[in-house]
């Protein structure tokens, strides 16, 4: 495959992924506004550095409001990580791949991005907030199953399963970090109602919830940073995403398991290979925010080790 292609696939599943995952947190948002008391309402400034945008924010907005965190995380067009900025790369990526990808591929996208730069330019996405971002959430799972039914599971499909697991990975680890290093204002608050509607949040941004009250009925921090970091079986789960990603790392190289033969496939095997042998007490015990900061780059450096092995040297 030429690699302006697989990289292209790459991009396209990392900007749809990103975009979904902005648009969860931020619906959940909404809701946890619901639940907290009134002077401790105000949550919407770590969605921001969810997304490590922090910065860009700071020079275009002067506070961290509900309506300016929205706008910049979903209709900015100079924010390169909002839903519309996110999925009109996807749409450029898909369009430049057409003849690789399927044409109910393309069809979706399209429509997608065309659908969404309606509802943003004519304002009606604020008129129905939890409609408009769960409409987002729907299209983009709706791209993935579709993506699945008619992609054939060759290095095409590898390097879109690449790209969609890294970006979840990445968000699902920021996630978990930023609950437990910039939501909590006081340690006080540990173990209170309070932790407990913010942990319960963080799950439900993952969509996690419900898959972890069949494995735990209490919700405890410790819990739920191991089922979102170390659980083997949610495909939201940290440990999850690396081995799912390793996988199609050696399905596109066709280098045996437990072996590398490139930067990318070394890299990704030691991420995971970290994660297989760690148990969370271990993680808490050292620090889970410096474990979680040390994961954050791991990732990163999976990411560019798989630009440089595998697409030409221009990023996307």
């Amino acid at each position: 495959m030429l690699s302006r292609v697989a990289e292209a696939i790459y991009w396209m599943s990392r900007h749809i992924e990103r975009a979904e995952n902005v648009a969860r947190v931020i619906d959940v948002n909404f809701h946890l506004n619901l639940d907290l008391p009134l002077n401790r309402s105000d949550q919407w400034e770590p969605l921001v550095r969810i997304t490590d945008d922090h910065p860009l924010f700071q020079e275009r907005y002067d506070s961290a409001s509900g309506r300016n965190v929205i706008r910049f995380l979903a209709f900015d067009t100079d924010n390169p990580n909002s839903i519309i900025s996110c999925i009109e790369k996807a749409r450029e990526n898909a369009r430049s791949v057409r003849e690789v990808i399927s044409s109910e591929m393309w069809e979706h996208m399209n429509t997608f991005y065309l659908n969404l730069k309606t509802l943003t330019d004519s304002g009606q996405a604020m008129a129905a907030p939890h409609q408009f971002f769960g409409d987002i959430k729907r299209s983009c799972h709706l791209f993935a199953g579709i993506t699945d039914a008619t992609l054939s599971h060759g290095e095409a499909w590898h390097f879109h399963r690449l790209g969609c697991l890294l970006e979840r990975a990445d968000k699902t680890a920021r996630l978990v970090d930023v609950k437990y290093y910039i939501l909590l204002p006081d340690i006080s608050d540990v173990g209170s109602p309070f932790d407990n509607i913010q942990w319960s949040a963080v799950l439900k941004s993952a969509s996690a919830l419900e898959m972890y009250r069949k494995r735990w009925q209490r919700i405890t921090h410790e819990r739920v940073a191991d089922f979102l970091i170390l659980d083997r079986d949610f495909p939201r789960a940290v440990h999850y995403c690396l081995l799912r990603a390793e996988y199609s790392i050696h399905e596109i190289t066709d280098t045996s398991p437990g072996t590398f033969s490139n930067p990318a496939e070394k890299v990704m095997g030691q991420i995971r290979t970290r994660l297989d042998f760690t148990q969370i007490e271990e993680i808490v015990t050292g620090g889970l925010h410096e474990f979680l900061t040390d994961l954050k780059q791991g990732l990163f450096s999976a990411g560019e080790s798989i630009q440089q092995t595998f697409f030409e040297p221009a990023g996307n």
